[in-house]
Formats: structure tokens, sequence, C-alpha cells
């Protein structure tokens, strides 16, 4: 009897929990477009990235057309990046380009896209203990650079496209220090051709960054290390030459700093 009155209990109460769920969960069904995108944008100003993605994909389910529907696609973009979601940034800002490629702010999208590879390696790990960016995995970096690319190709006067330049020359840097960590690793290893190619890449692809004096210094040394004495001299020749007319650049300037570009991210 006891086992019936407690089975006949959990059934009601699962019942009026199922009954009350809809109210609870519905407090937006009265909702416009203009109050789902007041509210999301409130969220994103108390840093609350997840309630306001929540409130910009229920606007676009909604009201899937109209200036709020289109605008909430390109804020949450923004949103997801704020919450570390690079994938779905990305995702998102793919999704803009390809339904709205002649939209004014399509531009922001191309940016937004490159951005959230260009932090894509920023752990929680490094933030707490910063790192040579030069040393992570170049994809990410290449990545983004090619991003950037293609938005100052398609948009070369966009607001946004000064701060890609920026950050492509400092990409670009940094790739070709990652070569030279590779290039590193091969001399320690005592694979010196393999070093000597690896640095030659450097030369060869990037010639205008901080990286080329060290690439040809392991290149004088592997090149002399193998017995290659023709190559080693010229490689010294090149070195030379270059610091005579000061033609090595000087360090790229630092773009990892998010208040450099977060004046920009509003379209």
């Amino acid at each position: 009897m006891i086992f019936k009155s407690l089975f006949t209990l959990l059934v009601t109460l699962l019942l009026l929990t199922a009954c009350a769920a809809p109210d609870l969960q519905d407090e937006t069904k009265d909702w416009s477009a203009s109050q789902f995108y007041s509210e999301a944008k409130q969220a994103m100003s108390d840093g609350d990235y997840e309630q306001a993605i929540k409130y910009y994909e229920s606007l676009q389910a909604r009201y899937p057309f109209g200036p709020y529907a289109t605008q909430a696609q390109l804020d949450v973009i923004y949103a997801h990046y704020k919450n570390n979601e690079t994938d779905s940034a990305i995702s998102a800002a793919d999704r803009f380009i390809k339904l709205y490629p002649q939209n004014a702010y399509v531009d922001y999208a191309y940016y937004m896209k490159g951005l959230a590879n260009y932090n894509r390696n920023k752990s929680i790990l490094t933030r707490l203990m910063p790192s040579d960016p030069s040393e992570r995995d170049a994809g990410a970096a290449l990545t983004s650079f090619n991003d950037f690319a293609e938005l100052v190709r398609r948009y070369p006067n966009s607001k946004y496209s000064p701060d890609a330049r920026d950050r492509m020359l400092y990409l670009r840097n940094n790739i070709a220090k990652y070569q030279l960590h590779v290039a590193r690793y091969y001399m320690k290893r005592g694979a010196y051709l393999a070093a000597a190619n690896r640095a030659n890449r450097v030369v060869s692809n990037f010639e205008r960054t901080d990286a080329v004096e060290e690439a040809l210094q392991i290149m004088i040394d592997a090149y002399t290390r193998l017995g290659l004495k023709n190559l080693a001299a010229d490689a010294d020749r090149v070195l030379t030459l270059n610091l005579q007319n000061g033609r090595l650049p000087a360090e790229a300037p630092n773009k990892t700093d998010e208040s450099f570009f977060s004046k920009l991210l509003t379209p």
C-alpha cells in the first residue's frame, strides 16, 4: 500500500513538472524581434555571451526575415568569438558570407573569421603563461593569414583592412620563425641537409622578415658541416650583403593585445 501511494505521488509530481515546464521555458513566447535583439545586446554588455547566443538564435528561428534577423546573424559571430567558441564563430561567419555576400557589413564577417583563427592557439594555459607564438603550430596562423588576405583583396578600403594588414605582417613573421624552430630541431638531430633546406625556405619565401638573418646563419652552419663550402660561402655572402645594406628588418609590431582591435569590432 505504501509503495502504491509513493508511486502515485511520484507520477503526480512528474505530471505537474511536465505541465509546468512549458511555462518556465517559454518566457519569450510573446517577445518581438526587437525585444529579442535588445535582450541579446544587453546580455552581451553584461558579458553573458552564452545567453546572448541563445537570444540571437531564438530571434533567427522565430523571425527569420527582416533586419533584426540579419543583424543577429552578424552579431552572433562576435558572441561565439567572445565565448571562446572558435569553430562556431567561423561557421557563423561563413554562413553570413554565403547568405549575404552583398551586405554592407560582410567585410566584418571576413575580419572576424580571420580573428577567430588568429586567436585559435591562445588557450587558457597560454594566456596564464605567455609563450612565443611562433613556437605553436603554424597551421592556424597560415589559415588566419589567408583569411585576412581574402578580406584585404575583396575589400581593400574596409575599415578592418588596415588592422588585417598589420596582423598579416605579424603572422608572416611568426610563420617564418616557426620554420626556424624546425630548422634548429634538425640541426640538433644532425639532419643538416633538412635544416639547410628549411632555412632556405625562409630566405626564399619570407625575405622581408626578421627571421632571414638567423636562417642564413643556419644555412652557413649546415652547409659547412656537410662540407658544401661553396654553398656556405654563398649564404655568408648574402648575409653580409644584406647586413651592409640594412635590408634585414626589425621585429614586427606585437598585435596580440585585444585592446588594440576591440574598437574595430562594432560594424
